[in-house]
C-alpha cells in the first residue's frame, strides 16, 4: 500500500488528499499551516511534564474523561485484553489544564480545529454525489458549537522489559471520531493495516501531518471513506530506550448531529464507550 505525501499548497491538494483517504483511510500532508516550532515546543514541555510528579495532580475524571490517564488506567483497544503501554492527558475547551506547561497546546487545539474545517470541506467537495447525499449537513458544519473535540497528549515511555507480555504501545484499533489530525510524532512506530492485510509504515518525517478517517465518517459516508485500523509498535534495540510523544486531535461533532439512519453522534459515541468502558 502506498501512502502518497500531498502538498497542502498544491492546486490539486483537495482531490489528491481525498483520493488517498478513500483508498487508504489515511492522508499525509506537507507544507500545511500548522507551525512546526509550536509542535516541537509542545513535545518538549509535555515530555518534561510526563516525567514529573505534577501529572498526578490531574488524575482523570471517570465521568468527564478529562485530565491525566496513568499507565494503570490506560486504554485497552477493542477486541484486545492487554492495556496499551502509554500515558496521556485529555484536553477539552472546558477541561482541566496543567499550570506547569504553557498555553501552547491550547493554541494548537484552536489552530488544528480551524484547519479541520478546511479538510472537512475538502472531503465534502470531493465526495461522490451519492455519498454526499448521505450527509445530514455539510461535514464542516458538524463541528460548529462542539466542545467534544479532544486533544490527547500521548507519552509512550521508554520500554523497561517489565511490560506485561504481549502489551504494545498502541494495539490495533480504529478511531471513533470524524477525522484525526496528527503531526508526525517524535519517534516512528505508527502503522496502518492495508487492504492486503499487511501492516505498512506511515511516513513519520517531522513536519508531516497525518490525517485518518474515524468510524463516524465511515458511518456517515456509507463506508466510502474507510476507518482504517492502525497501531503503534514497540521499538527494539536502542530505540526502545527513547520516549515517544504524539499529539492527536480527534474531531468530534455535536452530539445531536445525524450520522446515518442508525445513529446520531451521541448514540454512536455512547455505544462505543460502553464497549470500551472496561478499558479505564
Amino acid at each position: 500500500m502506498h501512502l502518497p505525501i500531498v502538498d497542502f499548497t498544491s492546486p490539486t491538494a483537495p482531490q489528491d488528499f481525498c483520493k488517498s483517504l478513500h483508498e487508504t483511510g489515511f492522508g499525509v500532508l506537507k507544507n500545511h499551516p500548522l507551525d512546526q516550532n509550536l509542535v516541537q515546543g509542545i513535545y518538549d514541555e509535555w515530555l518534561a511534564f510526563f516525567q514529573s510528579d505534577a501529572k498526578n495532580k490531574y488524575a482523570q475524571d471517570p465521568v468527564k474523561f478529562d485530565g491525566y490517564f496513568s499507565p494503570k488506567v490506560s486504554e485497552t483497544a477493542k477486541n484486545h485484553t492487554k492495556k496499551d503501554v502509554k500515558e496521556f492527558f485529555h484536553i477539552y475547551p472546558w477541561g482541566r489544564y496543567p499550570t506547569e506547561v504553557s498555553d501552547a497546546a491550547r493554541r494548537y487545539y484552536a489552530l488544528g480545529s480551524h484547519l479541520a474545517t478546511t479538510l472537512l470541506q475538502w472531503v465534502d467537495d470531493n465526495s461522490p454525489p451519492e455519498v454526499k447525499a448521505r450527509y445530514s449537513m455539510p461535514l464542516s458544519r458538524m463541528l460548529e458549537g462542539s466542545d467534544h473535540t479532544l486533544l490527547r497528549v500521548l507519552h509512550y515511555p521508554p520500554l523497561t522489559g517489565q511490560e506485561e507480555p504481549g502489551a504494545v504501545r498502541a494495539a490495533a484499533h480504529g478511531d471513533i471520531n470524524l477525522l484525526t489530525i496528527l503531526p508526525a510524532a517524535t519517534e516512528p512506530g505508527l502503522q496502518v493495516l492495508g487492504k492486503d492485510d499487511a501492516w505498512h509504515d506511515v511516513p513519520c518525517d517531522f513536519g508531516l501531518l497525518i490525517v485518518n478517517i474515524g468510524d463516524m465518517l465511515e458511518e456517515a459516508s456509507g463506508h466510502y471513506f474507510p476507518s482504517t485500523v492502525h497501531r503503534v509498535l514497540n521499538p527494539t534495540g536502542e530505540a526502545a530506550q527513547k520516549p515517544r510523544i504524539s499529539l492527536p486531535l480527534f474531531l468530534h461533532p455535536v452530539r445531536d448531529v445525524v450520522l446515518s439512519e442508525r445513529y446520531t453522534v451521541g448514540s454512536y459515541f455512547d455505544e462505543r464507550m460502553r464497549e470500551l468502558r472496561g478499558s479505564y
